[in-house]
């Protein structure tokens, strides 16, 4: 029997096993075991089907568009330019459902969307709210995880000493013994296990697996130019999710916006002593950046010499703060750093 015939097997026997108190741990191995199946399948060898639509009108790249889907049939890269940076915008064939399994190409789109730093879901506005649970269902599967962070939960394999089972928190969707029997189907018997939150057997598995990916999603819903007005105030509800109409060119910039948002920039202008600071040519970097990676981005050796700074903007507490090389910097900060 091979993985995908063995996989649908469990997936039966769960879809035929009573949801209760009795059958809970004979349900959580069953979920260990498909994920642990869905791992063997990729090893051999999304982002999902932006229409080609989006690429054509935000970037200057031409990706053929037509009226039916899967128009694109490679990847093909696009810039935006947003507030002082370059993001690289990848149109990606279409994904269809199967894709986790290899149907359509999918391993190769799934592989991309993986190295990416955000994902961006075209969705037809026009049709029913299966095509996202569809694709999410596709992504989910080969272990990507969609605007959601990585389990906080210690584990680490060790030589002998058995299982060492630790909570901080009172645990409401597994236990200890659960956590055991998942440990013993990935024949893993000697091992430090610390859940500081109260977390899933699912979560669990995936910390076992390590290789999972937390990536922060947008869910972009075209077309709405052909739809009602309390459809679109409906989806523009929605946690993560933009509203457009390519064809109409409407709502790009809140797009642009959001993808910012997401993709947890900030811009920090840099000052000498005496002169204005230069607004033409900012600072790319990532939220949570230091005056430490501040230093990096200009010159490695500039932390060396490095004696203080002086901030201006959202971070400081008045204007100028003197600051150490931890300080945490804001969007649209202005810095002047002084050397000894």
């Amino acid at each position: 029997m091979g993985i995908l015939e063995k996989i649908q097997e469990i997936e039966r026997e769960i879809s035929r096993t009573q949801k209760n108190k009795a059958t809970e741990y004979h349900l959580g191995l069953l979920k260990a075991k498909i994920a642990k199946l869905r791992q063997q399948l990729l090893e051999p060898s999304g982002k999902t089907g932006q229409k080609s639509t989006l690429l054509n009108t935000m970037t200057s790249t031409h990706s053929e568009s037509a009226s039916y889907e899967f128009t694109t049939l490679t990847c093909i890269p696009g810039v935006i330019e947003y507030n002082g940076a370059n993001i690289q915008l990848l149109d990606l064939p279409g994904i269809i459902e199967g894709a986790a399994q290899g149907k359509g190409r999918g391993r190769q789109v799934i592989a991309v969307a993986r190295t990416a730093d955000l994902i961006i879901i075209m969705l037809d506005a026009t049709k029913g709210d299966i095509q996202r649970e569809l694709l999410e269902k596709e992504l989910e599967e080969v272990g990507i995880r969609l605007n959601t962070r990585k389990p906080n939960i210690y584990f680490k394999q060790k030589k002998g000493g058995g299982i060492s089972f630790n909570s901080m928190v009172p645990l409401t969707k597994t236990n200890e013994k659960m956590v055991q029997l998942i440990l013993h189907e990935y024949k893993i018997f000697n091992a430090e296990v610390l859940f500081r939150e109260d977390c899933s057997s699912d979560e669990f598995v995936d910390v076992i697996l390590g290789n999972r990916v937390y990536m922060p999603c947008l869910y972009v819903y075209n077309k709405i130019d052909q739809i009602s007005i309390e459809e679109v105030d409906r989806l523009a509800r929605q946690p993560h999710t933009v509203v457009v109409s390519c064809n109409m060119k409407m709502n790009l910039d809140y797009l642009l916006e959001e993808m910012w948002e997401h993709l947890a920039l900030l811009r920090v202008y840099t000052k000498k002593r005496g002169e204005r600071p230069d607004f033409e040519d900012g600072l790319i970097l990532r939220r949570g950046a230091t005056v430490e990676h501040v230093c990096h981005v200009i010159h490695r050796s500039i932390a060396e010499t490095f004696k203080y700074a002086l901030v201006w903007g959202q971070s400081a507490k008045y204007s100028p703060q003197r600051v150490g090389l931890s300080h945490f910097m804001a969007d649209e900060d202005v810095i002047q750093i002084v050397k000894k």
